[in-house]
């Protein structure tokens, strides 16, 4: 599978699990220029990195402004929700357990 060869979604984003192993799962995002904007607080740690495009995140009613290589580390229970994306903005997501 080639991280890169990916058709961004027409709303919100699609998420790809590329492996899941013992204590971690790692995951594509793939996002629109529309996000869904829902908040998320998970019970694992998540590092996020943005591979492609950008990405702006309220992080604990903070904003964050990502660019393409910069990356974010969500302790569990962190509130977070993802407010722009550029279209077509790729994420990669470990979440460790």
């Amino acid at each position: 599978m080639n991280l890169f060869n990916c058709i961004p979604p027409v709303n919100g984003e699609t998420f790809t699990t590329l492996l899941e192993h013992k204590n971690v799962k790692i995951i594509r995002i793939v996002s629109s220029d529309a996000p869904d904007r829902k908040f998320y607080r998970q019970e694992e740690d998540e590092w996020v990195v943005i591979l492609e495009g950008s990405a702006v995140l309220e992080i604990d009613g903070k904003r964050h402004r990502l660019q393409r290589g910069e990356s974010v580390f969500l302790p569990a229970g962190t509130p977070h929700r993802v407010l722009e994306t550029a279209s077509g903005t790729i994420w990669l997501a470990i979440h460790i357990f």
